[in-house]
């Protein structure tokens, strides 16, 4: 943990997946990321700084962005060295991103270590997804925290930062006083659909893994 300009306690942390899954969209949500940013030119990266409101005081994720360099076969380390936590986003409507995720995982891990890491779903608000949530058991294999998010319509925004402050924290109490500024959604879920998702989810969850199973 390093502390900002103004002590606020504050963390880097990178955002991987393949190219096209949505990981800029979702960042740039959230309204203070695109001020004050940075661009590492060496890296091809930019930096976005995205403060939210606690209840141990306000925290602050420098969220590194690939800015498509991803699509060039892989990042370099100094891309991950001294990331203290990591978003991976593959995208619902494509089994290849989801399978590529090992290997942003084993690039993760080989430079960072075990560090706190959530796994997101991205693009549930389209209805005709192509992983399934029956299918997914990587979260569940590798002990990650997984979410399925719209970063078009907001939905679950705030849950990956929320679960990564209490992990960086070490306390699961830690809640959010109040929600992040966003911009407004792109896209609605109506409320039927997203019962729908979380009810799905939710049965997927429960289900044991075949020790034989290797997801997609």
């Amino acid at each position: 943990m390093t502390s900002s300009g103004d002590d606020i306690p504050t963390f880097k942390c990178v955002i991987i997946g393949d190219g096209a899954t949505g990981k800029t969209t979702f960042v740039k949500r959230h309204v203070s990321g695109g001020y004050g940013r940075q661009y590492v030119a060496t890296l091809g990266v930019e930096v976005h700084p995205l403060r939210f409101n606690t209840s141990r005081g306000q925290i602050q994720f420098n969220v590194w962005d690939t800015a498509g360099q991803e699509m060039l076969g892989g990042l370099r380390d100094g891309y991950y060295v001294q990331a203290q936590c990591a978003i991976i986003m593959f995208d619902l409507t494509s089994r290849i991103t989801y399978k590529n995720m090992t290997n942003w995982y084993r690039d993760l891990v080989r430079v960072c270590g075990r560090i706190p890491i959530v796994l997101c779903g991205n693009k549930v608000d389209i209805r005709d997804r192509k992983v399934k949530p029956q299918d997914i058991k990587f979260h569940q294999k590798n002990n990650l925290q997984y979410y399925e998010i719209s970063a078009k319509s907001n939905y679950n925004f705030e849950k990956p930062f929320l679960w990564l402050a209490r992990e960086l924290f070490g306390d699961p109490q830690l809640k959010l006083v109040e929600m992040p500024a966003l911009l407004p959604p792109e896209v609605h879920m109506d409320a039927d659909w997203q019962a729908q998702v979380e009810l799905e989810l939710e049965e997927a969850m429960t289900t044991k893994i075949p020790d034989d199973d290797e997801g997609l």
